[in-house]
């Protein structure tokens, strides 16, 4: 029996139909295949960033934060061979503030009792001696103290000249404790001082051999952080390199 040309003609637009609709079907997996990607991929990359920015954030150095305010210049160069001619008047109230790169410490200088000292500090401030120099060593252990004033970093800076030690019968040092908010004089022996000192964020135990020429009347809050943020511990037993960038930016001295 032979075929009918009709339906033969019939069959095969129904043949080509069926391949089209399959394409389309084809074409619309694909498609949406590909929207999903682009989504995935989009949603995976806030993800990241997310993440990624909360991590920076978390692992970030307490030390940036807190003390990122170190603003541009070098330590001076400067020396002398002889401590500077005593310019203080000894009656008079002096108060000084560290600028540092964590925030002001409030001084006030006992010209009275640490006459010597107290006369190099001033002068070394007005000589913008201490003006960006790195606080090099921080304690975290039995002394707890922030230690400053070497344009050197190293802890064997110092302005070229060393001066006798001042007032080591002061009552608050008796016993073997400097009081938290004590600043004192570093040395390296018996009337060696010269540009290094010391601030006492906890009480410390500590000899009287360290010329104490004042106390913190602000910024004892900083200084704890400070101490609470560490050190590199380098020379062992909680004493370092303090892991904050501490800058003394400049020092300002006042007369009254």
């Amino acid at each position: 029996m032979s075929e009918d040309p009709g339906a033969m003609r019939r069959a095969r637009i129904e043949a080509l139909r069926a391949q089209e609709q399959a394409k389309a079907r084809k074409r619309r997996t694909l498609a949406i295949g590909a929207a999903v990607l682009v989504l995935l991929l989009v949603v995976g990359g806030v993800l990241w960033a997310t993440l990624g920015s909360s991590k920076s954030s978390s692992t970030a150095g307490s030390g940036t934060a807190f003390c990122g305010n170190v603003a541009s210049g070098s330590p001076t160069t400067k020396q002398w061979s002889q401590p500077p001619a005593m310019s203080i008047d000894t009656k008079a109230t002096y108060t000084a503030t560290l600028k540092t790169s964590c925030g002001d410490v409030g001084l006030k200088l006992d010209a009275q009792h640490a006459p010597k000292t107290v006369n190099s500090f001033v002068f070394l401030a007005q000589q913008g001696f201490f003006d960006h120099t790195h606080c090099h060593r921080l304690t975290t252990a039995g002394i707890y103290v922030l230690q400053c004033g070497d344009p050197t970093a190293t802890g064997t800076g110092g302005p070229g000249y060393k001066f006798d030690d001042e007032y080591l019968n002061a009552p608050a040092i008796q016993g073997g404790t400097y009081p938290a908010g004590t600043l004192a004089m570093a040395n390296s022996g018996p009337n060696t001082n010269g540009s290094q000192f010391f601030l006492v964020y906890k009480d410390s135990q500590l000899s009287p051999n360290y010329t104490p020429f004042g106390t913190i009347t602000s910024g004892l809050d900083i200084l704890n952080h400070i101490g609470q943020d560490g050190s590199d511990n380098s020379n062992g037993q909680g004493d370092g390199k303090p892991n904050d960038t501490v800058v003394i930016n400049s020092v300002s001295v006042t007369k009254k």
